[in-house]
């Protein structure tokens, strides 16, 4: 495995020309998760373990949080795990119980809601992400994403519909890394064949997308939905600086 460093290189974020291929991370980027809390609630509710929709929407986030500390900087939690991505979210399930005073959920809940999050009912794609990314398709860009994801993502994209619009689909467990490590964007440079320099990577973790991309050589651009503190606010922006001038319609 190579070595993991964070050093900043490539061009400046807001410097960015229009490139041959836009990456784009998945989660918080191109879809969404409103009805988490409500799902898990349902859930746990069919189990016997009842708690409020607004303490899985606290907790939930708050353990996810929790098991990226204890993991090493760039390994993959999911192909760490001695049993897998099924048994880091049966552990990561049993620890949001503890966190609620509920008793531990059993193999059948886990399964459940495992199963639950693989289908695009349960997300919600935002809708400046559904209206861009066809038009940087008709506008000749290639695109791909690239998520800290485990193999149940080709399934959820096709499942809403826009696994087509993408040339590669990238995530930690199948590449053995997670964002910010090199390997994985290298992964996606090597599928898209093309140089780091004619690639550009949106989402929206500083860290692992936007340092973790320019440490190969990609340009970067750091979404804060409904924030001016990053690059772009929505990605109706980032249609507005690529397809200025590309006929966009």
């Amino acid at each position: 495995m190579a070595e993991l460093s964070l050093a900043s290189a490539g061009p400046s974020p807001h410097a960015v020309e229009r490139p041959a291929a836009v990456s784009f991370d998945v989660t918080g980027t191109l879809l969404g998760l409103p009805r988490l809390g409500a799902i898990y609630a349902e859930a746990f509710a069919r189990h016997g373990l009842v708690a409020a929709p607004a303490a899985f929407d606290r907790v939930v986030p708050a353990v996810w949080q929790e098991f990226s500390i204890r993991t090493r900087l760039g390994e993959d939690r999911f192909s760490a795990h001695p049993e897998g991505a099924k048994g880091f979210w049966r552990e990561l399930l049993a620890r949001v119980a503890a966190r609620l005073e509920l008793p531990a959920p059993s193999a059948f809940l886990a399964a459940e809601l495992f199963e639950r999050f693989a289908h695009a009912d349960a997300w919600e794609p935002f809708a400046d992400a559904l209206a861009l990314l066809p038009e940087l398709r008709a506008a000749g860009l290639r695109l791909a994403v690239v998520s800290n994801f485990d193999a149940r993502l080709p399934r959820l994209l096709a499942d809403a519909g826009i696994a087509p619009l993408f040339d590669a689909i990238v995530f930690s467990e199948e590449v053995g890394v997670e964002k910010p490590h090199p390997a994985i964007f290298e992964d996606l440079l090597e599928r898209l064949e093309l140089p780091a320099a004619r690639v550009l990577h949106v989402g929206d973790s500083r860290r692992d997308d936007v340092e973790g991309a320019r440490a190969v050589g990609l340009a970067a651009l750091w979404l804060t939905r409904g924030s001016a503190r990053g690059d772009l606010a929505g990605l109706d922006e980032l249609g507005g600086r690529l397809l200025t001038g590309a006929g966009r319609r």
